[in-house]
């Protein structure tokens, strides 16, 4: 059904033009925020988090952008596929360009913020080999032909089931990076129950992240590198990458401490995006732990 829904809305935005999808899908969004008092609740109260100086009201106002930005996404993806290319500033790159340069090889940790399939998109544009390791899920129809989509593009997609997949698709993605290629995963949600987390301090309060993008960086010896894609304007964005972040361990009594360090450095530069593009945090479901202390 949401499948049907996405091609009736893309067929007549090409038909009509893309000020069809931004119409249309802005009232969905109002809809979305009206029936869905649970998911608004949880905005507030990540924005609660966020800027605890301000007030309730302030925070719901927060939640109704966050709300319509979320379907720039998916304009966005739209305009991608009609136009085939963004417009970008970016800063950090040189970072990668040098691990590119040296075969080194490289984690690249992306998050629920800003336009991830733009990110994937931007980096295989830069003739990057890529590696892409993606949840499954068997209702994201979505995100489904999203992967399809990037698979076209010539990236390598890894998809992991529910139960957390098998060690073989661990050993794929350390074969890659012996090679040199890059290997991307999503440090800010887990892909099912089943998945290894290690809990951090995120706005003063505790949250369950990814063990993965950690681990596999102790495990393989090459540099965490945390990548966003920010909208700055309609088709424009500005690419954003930090690091690189070193995962080492002296001893393996070490190593849970070494892969802790690591995800809280992570949860620190996923704070500070989150204060300069507050609306462009796209968690719908609840993030934030108990507070911290």
């Amino acid at each position: 059904m949401i499948q049907l829904f996405y091609k009736f809305i893309t067929f007549f935005s090409r038909l009509l033009g893309p000020w069809f999808f931004m119409v249309f899908s802005r009232f969905v969004s109002t809809g979305y925020f009206i029936l869905f008092p649970k998911r608004v609740a949880i905005g507030m109260r990540f924005y609660g988090a966020l800027f605890p100086e301000r007030g309730g009201l302030y925070h719901l106002w927060c939640t109704w952008r966050q709300f319509h930005s979320f379907t720039d996404v998916f304009l966005d993806r739209f305009l991608l596929q009609l136009k085939g290319d963004m417009s970008y500033t970016s800063e950090g790159w040189e970072l990668i360009e040098e691990a590119v340069n040296k075969k080194t090889g490289g984690i690249i940790v992306m998050s629920h913020m800003g336009n991830w399939d733009v990110a994937a998109h931007l980096l295989r544009k830069k003739g990057l080999r890529l590696l892409l390791y993606m949840g499954s899920r068997e209702k994201e129809q979505l995100e489904k032909m999203q992967k399809e989509n990037l698979a076209e593009q010539g990236l390598k997609i890894v998809a992991v089931e529910q139960d957390g997949g098998s060690p073989f698709d661990i050993l794929e993605g350390l074969n890659f990076l012996k090679e040199g290629g890059l290997v991307t995963l999503t440090g800010d949600r887990a892909w099912s129950a089943a998945q290894r987390t290690v809990t951090v301090d995120f706005l003063g309060h505790r949250v369950s992240l990814p063990e993965a993008p950690h681990s596999i960086a102790l495990i393989s010896g090459v540099p965490l590198y945390i990548f966003f894609a920010f909208r700055t304007g309609r088709g424009t964005y500005h690419m954003s990458l930090s690091g690189p972040i070193a995962v080492s361990a002296a001893s393996r009594a070490d190593r849970p401490g070494a892969i802790r360090e690591s995800a809280q450095r992570y949860a620190d530069i996923l704070a500070a995006k989150a204060r300069e593009y507050p609306r462009q945090w796209y968690h719908f479901e609840e993030f934030l732990g108990p507070k911290c202390g």
